[in-house]
């Protein structure tokens, strides 16, 4: 921010505009909460926790649960007092540390999937490690210790509340360079990573139908398998990239920008508004991309894993 501006903390938000941006932001966080309270009580009331996927599809409906409840903290302040979302204030700590934890936990939960999809389909072919339920628990552990670490870092005392030369504009009062610090690696890692493991996941399907059709067997169910692979894949992605790909640019903006708050009103906080909106989304979407695809397709890869141990098997000893 530029060092030269004032911070006037006069009421320069229109009510109407307050309201058009916070009610939208209160209704998806609500429905948000919904859905994942549905989608914790469904897993634990069919005790399905026994499965390490489980537990990690469980504990990514948590941490979006805690992202909506948290978005629900800040929307009821910015409805309530809409300029300390600009000029920022001490009660803004608080819940954009909380904000920042959640949405950090969803990253690692998401990046853990992943790796775990793919350990659970390498597994028969040359990665002999396997996911336990302790493992899944201590990974849930790991990330929650990891988030709480790095987005509780402003309460711990790296914030601006009593330095404007680095203070952001968009979040105040955080530093530029925490904001920096804390985005551009995990965004990195919420987008190459997953990308990484469900590329692989589809070219060891893809490996493995060549080798049933070298055997002269059908290979419908691994088609089907890598179809719906390639399908989830791309809606993780364009998820991802749609809630994510906002705030970043907002950053980056962010750490790039020396015009002053006023300059920057209205149009700057209203995108700001609707990256929040967006994240929230995808809390919305990690339900039905990751509890109903993921059910069906952990499904179809434990039948393809029994399917093809003993095909191959079979194929190995004739050829011999």
């Amino acid at each position: 921010m530029n060092p030269n501006c004032s911070a006037n903390h006069t009421n320069i938000w229109s009510r109407y505009l307050v309201l058009a941006l916070g009610i939208p932001q209160l209704t998806i966080n609500i429905a948000s909460v919904i859905f994942n309270c549905t989608v914790i009580f469904t897993r634990i009331a069919t005790k399905d926790l026994h499965k390490p996927i489980s537990i990690l599809f469980c504990n990514l409906a948590f941490s979006d649960l805690f992202t909506s409840f948290s978005g629900f903290w800040i929307s009821m302040l910015f409805i309530t007092n809409p300029d300390i979302t600009i000029f920022g204030s001490k009660y803004m700590l608080a819940p954009y540390a909380l904000y920042t934890t959640s949405i950090l936990s969803t990253i690692y939960n998401l990046v853990s999937i992943g790796i775990e999809r793919y350990l659970a389909v390498a597994e028969s072919m040359r990665v002999r490690f396997r996911v336990a339920r302790n493992h899944s628990i201590a990974i849930v552990l790991i990330n929650w210790v990891l988030a709480f670490f790095f987005g509780c870092l402003p309460l711990m005392g790296w914030n601006c509340l009593s330095m404007e030369k680095n203070l952001s504009v968009l979040y105040s009062p955080f530093c530029v360079d925490y904001l920096i610090f804390i985005t551009i690696p995990n965004v990195a890692a919420a987008f190459i990573i997953p990308l990484f493991t469900y590329l692989r996941i589809i070219i060891i399907l893809r490996k493995r139908k060549l080798r049933m059709q070298a055997c002269g067997q059908a290979t419908g169910t691994y088609k089907s398998a890598e179809i719906q692979v390639a399908r989830t894949s791309i809606f993780i992605w364009l998820l991802a990239l749609i809630s994510y790909a906002p705030f970043f640019a907002g950053v980056i903006f962010d750490a790039t920008n020396h015009q002053c708050h006023i300059d920057l009103y209205p149009g700057v906080y209203i995108f700001r508004n609707c990256t929040a909106m967006l994240i929230t989304i995808n809390c919305l979407g990690n339900p039905i991309i990751y509890t109903l695809k993921g059910k069906a397709l952990g499904e179809k890869l434990k039948a393809l894993k029994c399917l093809s141990t003993g095909r191959l098997r079979a194929c190995t000893i004739e050829n011999i």
